[in-house]
């Protein structure tokens, strides 16, 4: 029992640490859960992460949020996703509170301001360092399918204009019908 208190425990703490600390979006919190998750306590492998945050992109609310609760579902079953989730609310509902409250304040200072532009530069660099462990991952599979999909979606969204979700669904179903092809040659 002290062992299950212990990880509900480090999962409240390193949840409220990480929703706490990354600002930006979504995908900013996968390279933390990385550190944390697979690195220092190896919960779960680099691939199931990327599974993880693929199925926390494709359903419903904050990728954060469900990526926390997935993370936790993962370490200590239903329990663990509430902690997980729960942690993960509790940084940005104070934060935001405290920045309504004080919103004429904020809005005002060069301080704040010089700190949220600091901010943009760690974000992306954060997201560029997610963007090529997702690639690294997808090229060790050597698959060309998958492959040219990482430039394909690139030229579709920044050249071309299209919406990232109708890239997202097409991917989906281009990765489900060679699934089905697939299956279809082993029967």
């Amino acid at each position: 029992m002290k062992k299950g208190i212990k990880m509900y425990v480090w999962l409240l703490a390193t949840n409220l640490f990480i929703s706490a600390f990354t600002f930006g979006g979504g995908y900013i919190v996968v390279p933390m859960v990385r550190r944390f998750f697979v690195a220092k306590k190896y919960c779960f492998s680099e691939e199931d992460l990327v599974n993880m945050a693929a199925v926390a992109q494709s359903t419903p609310g904050a990728i954060a949020i469900n990526l926390s609760a997935l993370a936790g579902y993962k370490v200590a079953g239903i329990a663990g996703a509430s902690i997980s989730c729960i942690a993960a609310v509790i940084p940005p509902l104070i934060i935001l509170t405290a920045v309504s409250a004080f919103y004429k304040i904020f809005i005002s200072s060069t301080i704040i301001v010089a700190i949220l532009k600091g901010m943009e530069a760690g974000v992306a660099a954060l997201m560029v360092d997610l963007i090529i462990d997702m690639c690294s991952l997808i090229l060790k599979k050597k698959s060309l399918f998958l492959s040219a999909m990482i430039p394909l979606s690139f030229i579709a969204n920044f050249i071309l204009g299209i919406n990232v979700a109708l890239i997202l669904l097409s991917c989906c179903l281009l990765c489900i019908l060679q699934v089905l092809c697939k299956r279809g040659k082993m029967k």
